[in-house]
């Protein structure tokens, strides 16, 4: 039986997520010409970055605790939304095949949609932070708890304690306590070897431009409050029977333990790939930012020709450097479709380049600073839940791996890890690093879970809406099954 599938649209331009690489990209494809399809999520532009920045307007209080690098957005959006482009908010793209034919998903049901071109730019997501008690009912990631204040203004209500490490828990600490919440305490988690190791970079990233400046800034102010900062913290439990009481962990040399109802944790973020990946993109492994990284060249081209990426799901930049990439790769599609020479390519791309090396002076310090210690990466207590959708344990994956399961999709057979509602986007990481740990392999060699449409949810009555029985008409893509080998089995 095939998939009988129909366009209900096609478009030239098709770009996934609405975040500063997806504003930047539709802003420069209008100002080329190029008509631009914007597929988003969200109820509104901004991406979790300028999340309901455009709700701000008459909540100025809200846009002054969060600062001037979030009120910035809104410049961002107004032009956006002036650039001619199609923004549909609400519409999650669950497949794409390497032809550019993308499944949508939206209020009015799913389609195909046919694109000459494609700029997947789907931002990042937080790196998941498995340990003892991570499940229980008042543990989030940080960045949860900021989408929150940024959506509904919303603020804990109790003392709250932030574990991890990296420059968002900075601003979230200051943020929080700017909205007027209680800080317990902020545990580092930063190891103190990465200091020694990041030291080398300092003096390129200081000049390269006022990012890290103002970190430091922010950290003096989250200090001066008289906020509690334990420094190289380490084996973090959170304990509790229904939900959380208190938060151990080892720091200077000895046990401490803070009673909390409310842990906020986070280790950086990782690009969100399961889209490229679904696209047949060749990733390669960032031994320095521990994750996966969709294989790209400077203005975002990859190996499958229609389509592009661009953004923090392309590597982690931040907001500013995943601007400029989405602007790179407007201006190569613009190039591709015939809309600008290739010597205006090069004269409008040059200055954007500069300042890209610029500000990657600053993440590769960034990135050496806060890499995640070991105890993160592979979770070394063998209790501790690594797939919360299956309930399947570090332990677990090291007993699998002790009888010779070579990587990530082999375990899914004995384990059924990866195989629940998040698809793996909450432990692939961690079980490929708890089983390259176990048997002394690489990351590289380990692998990543495949990834196989629907890349999100979707009715089977959502499916029926677009399919039916026969051969699918002349150019449209059947639902793809994904790449098939021994390996599966």
């Amino acid at each position: 039986m095939n998939m009988k599938a129909s366009f209900d649209d096609s478009v030239e331009l098709a770009i996934i997520g609405a975040g500063p690489a997806g504003l930047a990209a539709a802003i420069t494809a209008g100002e080329l010409g190029v008509k631009a399809t914007v597929f988003d999520e969200g109820s509104g532009p901004g991406g979790q970055i300028y999340r309901a920045i455009e709700d701000t307007g008459n909540r100025p209080e809200r846009l002054a605790l969060l600062g001037e690098d979030y009120a910035k957005g809104g410049d961002q959006v107004q032009r956006f939304r002036a650039s001619g482009c199609r923004y549909l908010p609400g519409h999650g793209v669950f497949d794409i095949a390497p032809d550019g034919g993308l499944g949508v998903n939206g209020p009015d049901g799913a389609r195909w949609i046919a694109a000459r071109r494609v700029i997947i730019a789907p931002g990042a997501m937080e790196r998941p932070v498995p340990l003892p008690g991570w499940t229980l009912p008042g543990v989030m990631g940080a960045g949860a708890a900021q989408t929150l204040l940024k959506s509904s203004g919303l603020v804990p209500s109790t003392p709250v304690v932030l574990a991890g490490s990296g420059p968002l828990v900075v601003l979230i600490a200051r943020q929080l306590l700017a909205a007027g919440a209680r800080i317990a305490a902020v545990l580092d988690t930063t190891p103190r070897a990465n200091f020694m190791n990041a030291a080398p970079l300092l003096p390129s990233a200081y000049v390269a431009g006022n990012d890290l400046r103002k970190g430091l800034r922010w950290l003096r102010e989250v200090k001066r409050s008289g906020t509690a900062w334990h420094k190289g913290v380490s084996r973090i439990r959170i304990e509790g029977d229904e939900a959380v009481e208190a938060i151990s962990f080892s720091a200077g040399g000895r046990s401490q333990r803070i009673a909390c109802r409310l842990v906020l944790l986070h280790e950086g973020v990782i690009p969100n790939v399961q889209l490229s990946m679904a696209a047949g993109i060749e990733h390669d492994f960032d031994d320095t930012q521990w994750c996966w990284r969709p294989r790209a060249d400077a203005f975002g081209r990859t190996g499958v020709e229609p389509i592009l990426v661009a953004g923090d799901g392309a590597g982690i930049g931040g907001a500013d450097l995943a601007a400029d990439a989405g602007h790179l790769a407007a201006l190569a599609v613009a190039a591709d479709l015939g809309r600008l020479a290739a010597g205006d390519l090069e004269t409008r791309s040059r200055p954007i380049l500069a300042r890209m090396r610029a500000g990657r002076r600053v993440r590769r310090f960034l990135d050496c600073l806060y890499r995640p210690h070991q105890e993160v990466l592979a979770p070394p207590d063998d209790e501790t839940m690594v797939c919360r959708c299956e309930e399947v344990t570090a332990g677990e994956l090291r007993r699998v791996a002790a009888m010779g399961c070579p990587g990530p999709n082999q375990a899914k057979a004995f384990t059924r890890c990866g195989m629940g509602p998040c698809q793996g986007r909450m432990c692939g990481l961690t079980a490929a690093a708890v089983l390259a740990s176990a048997g002394g392999r690489s990351m590289a060699e380990v692998g990543h879970l495949r990834i196989r449409p629907p890349v999100k949810p979707i009715t089977v009555g959502e499916l029926a809406g677009l399919a039916g029985v026969g051969e699918p008409p002349a150019g449209a893509p059947p639902m793809p099954t994904g790449p098939k080998d021994e390996e599966d089995a």
